[in-house]
């Protein structure tokens, strides 16, 4: 039976529909706002596993083209594999729902969100997190949802709930935000610089309305939700629990305050190995073991947030508020166009950036509509930057964390008039202990600079973390690793020195209050500034040359009607122009025409000879000139590319001479003044009307 809820939102109305399509999955969910719809799926695997210490969540959302009448690009016309777009999707689904399936559960689960129509007017992303959150709800699988996702921008004053494309390309804060109706639990954007009030408005606008879409999940549960399915209780109970907790205590006390993450994982590590050798026998068993690996999980959680709450002490010693040393070295590889080390603690980042040309653009051709971008940011997070070893290649994790790093910066990145390269920003962290992503943004600021990259202004980044039993609280300043997997939240904040630009936040408990969400904005703006008067110390402003490895970029701006004159009959000036000088010039249809030069001499005798093709002859203009052929009656003087005059021999002597060559020679250049263009438009020219003005310009000076 077909069960249908809906709302208005936005002028538009919301839709969630169940039981005419995907009838087979545990739950599925069809879901519309205007002209996007998604199909949301979960299934469940027939059978569990007990003690698993994970939530076995798998979201793939994926796009089809024929939702937006397009056919795939490629040689193959087959959806490929998935786009970072939809993986960054993926990871706003995922991020909020996972904490609310329980690991007792056991069993694998697979949400498939599908966008199956796109009106390229409105984003499909938060349809796929309601429909997803809804499929799970009403099907049979455990879940503490629902949850719900809504997006809000700020146009000047005014925030705007579920705004369009094109509000969103004029919003200076766009965030996506989840979670229910207890509080908000994620939170991913950017902005222009917008201040801690804006946020935490934005934030309060967007919960409203999660409430709103949590009820109409509610309502669909009630006309069509299924029964949970049973949990699996676990059987087993650790042998000789408490003389094993009662004597790794006094011991994981010390251990977990052993300065250095990789002497601190050693300490503990002897703990665990001297008990485990002293309990051998009963380890043997893997839930035992099991049992026994979850015990020292729960000590470190206990003692670090113990020690947070009741003496404001972390496990490296620091203070609450207290940051990391800080280091930042530029120029650290010699052939790069720009280059940056950046250090803070045990994180550490090597930012690279790479200068291109138009044609080094990244194209996307989604169902969003095809685009390009000109600011493009790659994260790498290699296994040793954690002192382990494994597979390297681009997961979910270097997508959803160079997409952050990318966010925060872009604000800050010139337009393309003022600065008209591409720009690469390659990060590669090459130590890990907390907070990566913001050292990316750091690293990136300061390789940019480095490349003579114009920037608005620099932008810092620091992650922030909680800590609350419930009464008491304690934010954290620059969270370590361990802090991150043993804390409530992980809140990270990118800006200048006058507002934010991007903005991450996950939350492991129900909500944060609008206290802790102030306090947290606030400590992180102090945390900023302090980083970015230390990057400051270093590099506060770009280079004044680039690299002289970077190609050399000339742009200017003729009439529109000229462009045919510059392209020529099937592209043969242009071409010709190209060959002749080593460059490649593109042009576009406002006139605007760019050269791009393996060095600086080339792009611009080539911009010299564009401006020649383009320009009209000036009659008593003076024009630097080559003979081009010498006849008996004058030479031929080529005065802008492809426009030619005669200097007759009259014109190049006061007296007579027999012969041309008695004054000029082939291929020689020389100075002629244009006299007069006839009426069939040929060019007269003078060769000593030319000299004579040279001679009187230098006597006035002399005079």
């Amino acid at each position: 039976m077909v069960q249908r809820v809906s709302m208005q939102i936005g002028g538009e109305e919301l839709v969630l529909e169940t039981g005419k399509m995907a009838k087979q999955a545990n739950g599925a969910v069809f879901a519309q706002y205007a002209g996007a719809a998604v199909i949301a799926t979960v299934c469940a695997s027939s059978s569990g596993e007990e003690d698993l210490d994970y939530v076995p969540l798998t979201v793939d959302y994926n796009e089809k083209y024929y939702a937006a009448g397009k056919i795939p690009g490629g040689f193959i016309k087959r959806e490929g594999r998935p786009k970072d777009k939809e993986i960054l999707v993926s990871r706003l689904i995922d991020r909020p729902m996972r904490p609310l399936f329980d690991k007792r559960f056991g069993r694998d689960i697979q949400v498939v969100p599908t966008t199956v129509s796109a009106d390229q007017v409105n984003p499909p992303d938060i349809l796929a997190i309601l429909a997803s959150s809804a499929a799970v709800h009403i099907s049979d699988i455990p879940f503490n949802g629902p949850i719900a996702g809504v997006r809000v921008c700020a146009i000047g004053n005014e925030l705007i709930v579920n705004p369009t494309y094109d509000q969103i390309d004029k919003a200076d804060l766009e965030i996506v935000v989840a979670g229910t109706r207890d509080g908000i639990t994620m939170v991913e954007g950017g902005g222009k610089e917008v201040s801690e009030d804006l946020m935490i408005a934005a934030l309060e606008k967007a919960h409203q309305v999660i409430i709103q879409f949590c009820d109409l999940q509610e309502k669909l549960r009630e006309l069509a939700g299924k029964e949970k399915l049973p949990l699996l209780e676990s059987q087993t109970v650790l042998q000789n629990r408490d003389a094993i907790r009662q004597a790794a205590y006094p011991r994981m006390q010390e251990a977990c305050f052993v300065k250095g993450k990789h002497e601190r994982s050693a300490a503990i590590k002897a703990v665990k190995d001297d008990l485990a050798a002293q309990y051998a026998e009963q380890l043997t068993d893997e839930k035992q073991l099991k049992q026994f690996n979850a015990l020292f999980e729960e000590l470190e959680y206990e003692i670090l947030r113990t020690s947070i709450l009741e003496r404001g002490i972390r496990v490296d010693g620091r203070g609450t508020e207290d940051i990391r040393p800080i280091t930042c070295e530029i120029g650290v590889l010699p052939r790069t166009h720009g280059s940056a080390l950046f250090t803070r603690g045990e994180t550490q980042a090597l930012a690279v950036t790479t200068l291109g040309t138009v044609f080094d653009e990244q194209i996307f051709d989604d169902i969003d509509g095809d685009k390009r971008e000109r600011f493009i940011l790659h994260y790498n997070f290699p296994p040793f930057s954690v002192g382990e070893v494994g597979r390297l290649g681009t997961g979910r994790r270097e997508i959803g964390h160079g997409n952050l790093a990318r966010r925060s910066l872009e604000a800050m990145v010139p337009s393309k008039e003022e600065f008209p390269y591409t720009i690469r920003v390659v990060s590669e962290i090459l130590e890990s202990n907390g907070s990566s992503s913001m050292a990316t943004v750091c690293g990136g600021t300061l390789s940019m600079l480095h490349a003579g990259v114009p920037m608005k202004k620099p932008v810092a980044g620091i992650a922030m973390g909680l800590i609350t039993d419930g009464n008491r609280y304690a934010v954290l300043s620059d969270i370590l690793g361990e802090e991150d997997h043993l804390g409530d939240m992980d809140f990270k904040v990118a800006g200048t020195e006058d507002g934010i630009t991007g903005f991450q936040m996950d939350i492991k408990i129900a909500g944060v209050s609008p206290e802790i969400m102030r306090k947290a904005l606030d400590q992180a703006k102090r945390g900023r500034l302090h980083i970015l008067s230390i990057m400051n110390q270093t590099l506060n402003k770009p280079t004044e040359k680039i690299s002289e490895f970077a190609p050399k970029i000339v742009s200017l701006k003729i009439d529109t009607d000229k462009i045919g004159a510059l392209i020529g009959p099937g592209g043969k000036t242009i071409k010709a122009l190209c060959e002749q000088y080593g460059v490649t010039i593109n042009t576009e249809n406002d006139g605007t025409v760019t050269i791009y030069g393996k060095n600086a001499k080339n792009a611009e005798d080539a911009r010299a000879a564009v401006i020649g093709i383009v320009e009209d002859p000036e009659v008593g203009r003076i024009y630097d000139g080559v003979v081009k052929r010498i006849m008996e009656f004058g030479a031929f003087v080529e005065i802008l590319p492809g426009k030619e005059g005669l200097c007759h021999i009259s014109k190049l002597s006061r007296q007579r001479i027999a012969n041309v060559t008695d004054v000029v020679k082939e291929g020689q250049r020389i100075p002629v003044k244009l006299l007069e263009i006839d009426k069939m438009g040929r060019l007269n020219l003078s060769y000593i009307d030319a000299i004579e003005a040279a001679e009187d310009e230098k006597q006035g000076r002399r005079g």
